[in-house]
């Protein structure tokens, strides 16, 4: 009986791809014929995929979650290096361990090369230094995150009708200090109980409504520390996702701010707001920033940064901004952390044109009529094909 091939053909509705066709039924056997050999691409095809893998992605692709920690090498190194850094004689008190804590993780950092690591290897490891760094004292480790710095550090946290989040803020914020500020204003709800039941923080409840950033101002004149975390109430962050923060203080910045721009759209889709921050940095000559600014939480500022740019001005995080670039305090993008997902949608920042929106433009328009004042109008962009001393206007 006549053996028949089954037929290999060209799907029509997918270039390219090739599907078997089973032969009619005779013996109930057939016998596949190979696939035929991929032809190489062609020199310019080559070249066309070589020029589109460099440009740069508008929507970058989605990242592959973390894998757990326990067992990977990174969590092993530390766990090693924790059990030969535990004390034989512990310090009395949370607060002075977990300043020994940091203080011989920021050596290892130092002396390892930690701080070059990939963000998940780095976390694991030092999530594995803390269990060594206990099991070494023969205790059960608790749930921190080690800080790269020997430098104090304060989380500021200001919150308005936030009964819900607040205390699942606090736990993160706790694993990374014991300093911990939250300015409570214009709340009509349990936010306050909730935040004194949740952590040992220092919180400042005021019955009205201080306004827009006021809080921070607050809570940054009554910190102490070196370095100063914000964020927010409504939204919690992993406190391994704040620990970048801190480290882009400890390696020199003054301003420590969240790189958002990877999580923007196309810029035809992009609000007012964005697009005034964005704006605003080139104006400064500093488009490297993108669209990252105070405004946004996370960011860290060093206590230099604090006293150079005074309590009130924080308020207003743009004008901060401008001044910090205009004084020349090291200013750069440290974390990455997607708020624009994650941020809480009120009656007063909804839709286009809303009050909270409207405000912040009025800030930037505040920080460029500041940097006018000492740049020139033409800010960072000098005119030079003019001259307009002849006619009696600016050179």
């Amino acid at each position: 009986m006549r053996q028949q091939q089954a037929m290999l053909f060209e799907k029509p509705a997918v270039r390219g791809r090739f599907v078997r066709k089973p032969p009619p039924a005779e013996d109930g056997r057939a016998a596949v014929s190979a696939a035929p050999a991929r032809k190489k691409p062609a020199a310019a095809v080559k070249r066309a995929r070589k020029r589109a893998a460099s440009r740069p992605r508008l929507f970058p692709p989605r990242r592959r979650a973390a894998s757990r920690p326990h067992g990977g090498a990174a969590y092993r190194l530390g766990l090693q290096l924790g059990r030969v850094d535990a004390p034989s004689q512990p310090p009395e008190g949370e607060s002075e361990l977990r300043r020994l804590l940091n203080r011989r993780w920021t050596a290892r950092v130092k002396g390892r090369g930690l701080a070059g690591y990939p963000w998940a290897r780095y976390h694991a490891a030092a999530a594995g230094y803390v269990r060594g760094f206990f099991a070494g004292m023969g205790r059960p480790a608790p749930n921190w995150v080690p800080l790269p710095t020997e430098r104090s550090v304060a989380v500021i946290v200001t919150a308005k009708n936030e009964e819900r989040t607040i205390a699942a803020v606090l736990k993160e914020a706790t694993r990374l200090t014991d300093e911990t500020y939250v300015i409570v204003n214009g709340s009509s709800d349990e936010t306050f109980r909730q935040a004194r039941a949740a952590s040992r923080a220092i919180v400042l409840s005021y019955p009205q409504a201080l306004g827009h950033d006021v809080g921070r101002s607050v809570g940054a004149k009554l910190a102490r520390a070196d370095i100063l975390l914000f964020t927010d109430g409504d939204m919690p962050i992993p406190a391994e996702q704040l620990v970048p923060f801190i480290h882009g203080i400890e390696q020199g910045l003054d301003v420590a701010l969240n790189n958002i721009y990877p999580y923007l759209g196309a810029f035809g889709r992009q609000d007012t707001v964005t697009i005034m921050k964005q704006f605003l940095n080139r104006a400064l000559d500093r488009p490297d920033l993108k669209a990252s600014s105070l405004t946004a939480v996370p960011h860290a500022l060093s206590r230099h940064a604090v006293e150079t740019l005074g309590l009130e001005l924080l308020s207003v995080p743009p004008k901060a901004q401008a001044l910090a670039l205009l004084l020349k305090l090291r200013v750069g993008n440290a974390g990455q952390v997607n708020v624009i997902r994650g941020n809480k949608r009120r009656e007063l920042n909804r839709g286009r044109g809303n009050p909270v929106a409207s405000m912040i433009v009025g800030d930037h328009l505040e920080a460029l009529k500041l940097a006018g004042d000492r740049m020139g109008e033409r800010l960072a962009y000098p005119d030079v094909l003019r001259k307009r001393r002849y006619i009696g206007g600016d050179a």
